[in-house]
């Protein structure tokens, strides 16, 4: 059986920890996240993801600009944004972007599409936030193409027509890995399976088994050679159950306060009290000690059938030293047993 695989990724957020009051810079919190995919990658974790933003109260605007850096400091964990923008950027640019990427790293990249939480991006580029799932399918569309042709002809409504271009540099790999990432629409899994690419589903709140329906019609209209199913969660670990209390929540509480400042997300879904629900194999947060991790993913994986498990690692302001920790255990501990049971 194909190995079980496990990254780690970030949103590179610029928040306050509730403890020591301390901001990163923006160059403290990319040199930050360098450091953790150098760290994921001493240890033997098989990706890193960056997530994009155009705010100011997220670092990075341009994942593939930071991981270009981090593909320099790195010899094997594989690299891809979670997620790019596709539906306000040229999709002709963010290829060869890739490509590009592909090439530094030596076939180690992977290109995760998404439609993004924010709407900032477009008017910054241009684009009509009505037309925002026109934009996607479109740019998709020809983004798939770009992957399979060195030239392309091609015609859209949102685009300069393309005619007999050719398009280079080409990746190392024969063609780039392909995902979508979703967060909560069937829709979005549907296309996803239509056109033959992988999923990523990113869980935020609520019961693991939610997210079950997603999985469902992405594998049912799955057209294709393999589907392959990423699930990604918050993700806190300590040795103890002593430590989760005295830090996990705050940090959480940070997050969530921050994202629903901005007219995303509801109720945060758990008290601090919630401790045995969070801990437990129904949360969608995969927080706990290394063992109950270990009962996590093996129930994922009983209901997903998934192949993959990334990890966001960094929310609410958690300092550098701090993610560490949850990093060494998921790689020393947490992933060796998973992979020594399957």
């Amino acid at each position: 059986m194909k190995k079980f695989e496990i990254g780690i990724y970030s949103l590179a957020e610029i928040l306050e920890d509730p403890f020591s009051r301390y901001i990163p810079s923006f160059s403290q919190k990319i040199n930050e996240m360098i450091q953790m995919a150098d760290y994921a990658d001493k240890l033997g974790l098989d990706l890193f993801g960056v997530g994009e933003h155009h705010r100011l109260d997220y670092a990075v605007s341009s994942p593939q600009v930071v991981l270009s850096s981090i593909a320099q400091r790195t010899k094997q964990i594989k690299l891809t944004a979670l997620t790019s923008l596709l539906n306000t950027a040229d999709p002709v640019r963010l290829f060869e972007d890739f490509a590009t990427l592909d090439l530094l790293s030596d076939g180690r990249v992977e290109f995760t599409a998404g439609r993004g939480a924010f709407v900032e991006a477009f008017p910054l580029f241009g684009y009509d936030e009505a037309k925002y799932d026109e934009l996607f399918e479109e740019h998709l569309q020809l983004f798939l193409t770009l992957n399979e042709e060195k030239r392309v002809t091609w015609e859209g409504q949102f685009r300069p027509a393309l005619q007999d271009a050719e398009i280079s540099p080409r990746p190392k790999q024969a063609k780039l890995p392909i995902s979508i990432g979703v967060g909560g629409t069937i829709e979005s899994a549907q296309r996803a399976g239509q056109n033959g690419c992988g999923l990523t589903v990113v869980m935020i709140g609520g019961i693991v088994k939610k997210y079950l329906p997603l999985i469902e019609t992405y594998k049912q209209s799955f057209q294709g050679n393999s589907p392959y199913i990423s699930i990604a969660a918050h993700t806190f670990i300590r040795e103890t159950e002593a430590e989760i209390e005295k830090e996990f929540y705050q940090y959480y509480g940070k997050y969530w306060s921050h994202l629903t400042s901005h007219g995303i997300g509801g109720a945060m879904g758990v008290a601090r009290t919630d401790m045995a629900y969070i801990t437990s194999e129904q949360s969608t947060l995969l927080v706990g000690t290394p063992a109950q991790i270990i009962r996590k993913i093996h129930y994922q994986r009983e209901l997903f059938g998934h192949h993959r498990f990334l990890a966001q690692v960094d929310f609410g302001g958690l300092p550098i030293e701090k993610v560490k920790k949850t990093i060494h255990l998921l790689a020393t501990e947490v992933a060796p047993a998973i992979n020594n049971s399957f």
